[in-house]
């Protein structure tokens, strides 16, 4: 009769645990936020979504008044750019912010095809007849393993997560082609920090003598607005000419 009580005891008690352990399961998946979503704590710390999964509200192309009819599109809860296969000729144009930000924190998540090439630009100026490029600094989007950017520049400076052409990522930090990335840059008093998949990757400053150094033996040496870059400016996705997924895109003031 003993045995039989413990054994009976014994299961219950087995039976309280997986329980418990579904509970824990459950209250985490409660506590993340579905995608395209803010959970209550990142409301109340002042985040604010760019993409709900369902409207271009928050952006518009670069230069132009509206969103691009072509060459981007929503799809499945994501901004998707629709590669063309011709490389920088892409079939929309980069996109752009609706409106500024100067001190911020942004945080999204990309998924880039085999081979593809896209980049995040930030405090970047919209002038006529001047592409986006030449006036922002930009996190690159790469597949590392098969774009051939990968290897060129100097020390990986043109691979995911860099600061394309001025300082390297993390190689290892970074997913392959086909998975989702996580992201994030902080510009802050003109601190600049790069995050990839929770590793901080790089961290510079702008308006230093270094960083007019840095820019001085680069491809931007020419472009004022690049060497002497704005406190405040638009964030954009470029459109390299390869397919890339955005998705999560939020961001917060400083």
């Amino acid at each position: 009769m003993f045995c039989v009580t413990a054994l009976l005891v014994s299961c219950v008690h087995q039976g309280e645990k997986k329980t418990t352990a579904e509970q824990t399961q459950e209250e985490v998946k409660m506590e993340t936020p579905a995608p395209n979503t803010l959970s209550q704590a990142e409301t109340d710390d002042g985040w604010v979504l760019l993409f709900d999964g369902i409207s271009t509200k928050s952006w518009r192309g670069y230069g132009k008044e509206n969103f691009p009819e072509k060459g981007w599109e929503v799809e499945n809860g994501t901004i998707h750019v629709i590669g063309t296969g011709k490389g920088e000729a892409g079939g929309g144009g980069d996109i752009i912010t609706e409106k500024m930000y100067g001190n911020f924190e942004l945080s999204l998540e990309w998924k880039v095809s085999e081979g593809g090439n896209s980049g995040i630009f930030y405090l970047a100026q919209e002038k006529p007849d001047q592409p986006i490029w030449k006036s922002a600094p930009e996190m690159q989007i790469l597949d590392n393993a098969k774009h051939p950017d990968a290897k060129l520049g100097v020390n990986g400076n043109r691979a995911a997560g860099a600061l394309y052409d001025l300082l390297p990522g993390n190689f290892d930090a970074v997913n392959p082609a086909g998975e989702w990335n996580e992201v994030k840059v902080m510009v802050y008093k003109g601190t600049v920090v790069h995050w990839v998949n929770g590793k901080n990757v790089l961290e510079y400053h702008l308006w230093t003598e270094d960083w007019k150094d840095m820019v001085l033996n680069s491809k931007f040496k020419d472009y004022e607005d690049f060497l002497n870059t704005a406190e405040k400016g638009y964030i954009g996705l470029q459109d390299h000419g390869d397919d890339v997924w955005f998705r999560n895109i939020k961001i917060k003031k400083l």
